[in-house]
């Protein structure tokens, strides 16, 4: 354990942001899935759609591996409507 008053709050705030970052990603992740079923409907890629964009703004994955999935979701819901 730090000895520092501020190395002390670093490893609480650190704490803190990787609960938060675990959640976040948990649930991008589950939308994820439910999105790439095969009875996804196109709300539920809209909405995957928004959870990957927010993860990225929030530095939670890369921007090019979100455009790559925004990128794979609209590809689906584009097959989707098609039909």
């Amino acid at each position: 354990m730090a000895n520092i008053k501020s190395a002390k709050k670093r490893v609480l705030v650190s704490r803190l942001r990787q609960e938060r970052n675990k959640a976040r990603r948990t649930e991008m992740r589950t939308m994820l899935r439910r999105a790439r079923a095969e009875e996804a409907t196109t709300e539920q890629l809209q909405t995957a759609t928004i959870s990957v964009a927010r993860a990225a703004s929030k530095g939670l994955i890369h921007k090019n591996k979100a455009a790559r999935l925004k990128s794979q979701l609209s590809k689906k819901q584009n097959a989707l409507a098609s039909n």
